[in-house]
């Protein structure tokens, strides 16, 4: 990588921490200081946690499509200030009612696949994959730092202190980006990453995809079930809002030795397996909460197990949608993915909040129970391509045959599949690991 590739990844990663973390911070703290508000109720507690699911599964593809059309930096900033004004709202808001509708408008800035389209476009391939891992390792680091964090501002500036937070740092990133990020005039590897609407259903109809759409969206079904009521155990176990990252410490550091166990037996060709444990782990943890009779210590291994197998969840299913999506279809794949993701937050914070409202705790976490047996039953006998890459090649002399260079590229050895580019100007190629991407480039470049 070159510093201005450097500089660019470490940019996009903080815009994406930035906006991560203004959703997530809210999670491990919404159910009980929501309790201040006149209007108070558990079912809009629930919308209030998973609200921003809603805008984001409804506008992730249409906000990528938009980037094509307009520019990446235009559409990133457009969603950025949809999002700070969210903030703002929900910052000032002096009813549970009017907290909901800023929530709903932070979900507004759905720029998600928009800023991955523009670290494409301004990267060059051999850099790309760090890019990409770079702004990853931020999506993940934000939920951590998020869950310990949030308390903590909570207690000091109150709820508002978070969503203040959240808005500066929207409004930060919009010179960052103009600034220090360049501008590209080409989107070679745009199908790659951008998801377009032609397709989809095709795409979401694919077994191994439609297993990974399902998944997700149940994981996240799963982690709204969870947040809206686990804050209020832990006030039951003797840690109220100002203690609670004392608890969520020690069970993110144990997850994250758990989270190695799991790879460890994946890595040795035991997806299944792993699948399979990862789920036991998030419904044990639901059914002890559930129906257990809960201590401090019991409470952080329930919170270590969940968190334990819901990462590697997390972490696993986009990997497999890269792997699994046609070429030059990823894009779409992961928009598609994403929705369902999204989907999912409202979906459960929604269930959990009503459950809350009519039923009980209890009757939160057993759904959790049967929310999860539904992912393994599903996810369990996925089948991903570990060995295949995903290559992205540029072609440089228009070839005066189009046909025939695609034949030729698809009987190298090790080539699964490939596929044009709309405009021709890249070929998406599936391929084995090991094939040598430069053979690949100099027929492209021997073609006209």
């Amino acid at each position: 990588m070159n510093a201005l590739e450097v500089r660019t990844a470490l940019v996009l990663a903080s815009i994406y921490m930035f906006r991560m973390l203004g959703l997530f911070m809210v999670l491990p703290v919404l159910a009980i200081s929501a309790r201040d508000f006149p209007d108070y109720a558990p079912a809009l507690v629930g919308i209030a946690i998973g609200g921003y699911g809603l805008m984001q599964a409804i506008l992730q593809i249409p906000m990528g499509t938009l980037s094509d059309k307009f520019g990446r930096k235009p559409i990133i900033v457009v969603g950025l200030s949809i999002f700070a004004i969210g903030s703002i709202v929900a910052a000032q808001a002096d009813t549970l009612l009017m907290l909901v509708f800023g929530r709903i408008l932070q979900g507004g800035g759905a720029i998600a696949s928009t800023v991955m389209a523009l670290a494409t476009d301004v990267s060059r391939e051999k850099s790309r994959p760090v890019v990409m891992a770079l702004i990853g390792i931020s999506i993940g680091f934000s939920f951590y730092l998020a869950v310990l964090i949030g308390p903590l501002i909570t207690v000091s500036f109150g709820l508002s202190g978070i969503f203040w937070l959240t808005a500066i740092g929207a409004i930060i990133s919009i010179p960052l980006l103009l600034l220090l990020v360049p501008t590209s005039s080409k989107s070679l590897a745009s199908l790659d990453v951008v998801p377009k609407k032609q397709g989809l259903w095709a795409l979401a109809t694919k077994t191994q995809l439609w297993r990974l759409n399902v998944g997700v969206f149940l994981l996240h079904v799963s982690i709204t079930l969870l947040f809206v009521p686990f804050p209020l155990v832990l006030s039951s176990v003797g840690y109220e809002l100002d203690m609670q990252w004392k608890l969520y410490l020690p069970i993110l550091v144990i997850s994250v030795a758990g989270l190695g166990f799991i790879m460890n037996i994946a890595r040795a060709n035991k997806e299944s397996k792993a699948i399979v444990l990862a789920g036991a782990c998030m419904i044990s943890a639901f059914a002890a909460l559930a129906f257990g009779s809960l201590t401090l210590t019991s409470v952080v291994v329930v919170g270590a197990l969940f968190f334990t197998g819901f990462n590697y969840l997390e972490a696993t299913f986009p990997s497999a949608v890269s792997q699994l999506a046609p070429p030059g279809e990823k894009g779409s794949a992961m928009g598609l993915y994403s929705s369902f993701q999204f989907s999912g937050a409202f979906v459960g914070g929604s269930t959990a909040g009503l459950l809350l409202e009519y039923l009980s705790a209890a009757w939160v976490f057993s759904i959790g129970i049967a929310v999860t047996a539904v992912i393994i039953l599903v996810c369990a006998k996925m089948k991903t391509n570990e060995k295949v890459q995903r290559l992205v090649l540029e072609v440089t002399n228009t070839p005066l045959d189009f046909a025939s260079v695609l034949a030729k590229i698809c009987n190298v050895e090790g080539v699964l599949d490939a596929k044009w580019s709309p405009n021709n100007t890249a070929l998406y190629v599936n391929a084995k690991k090991g094939v040598d991407s430069d053979v690949l480039q100099r027929i492209l470049h021997e073609a006209n």
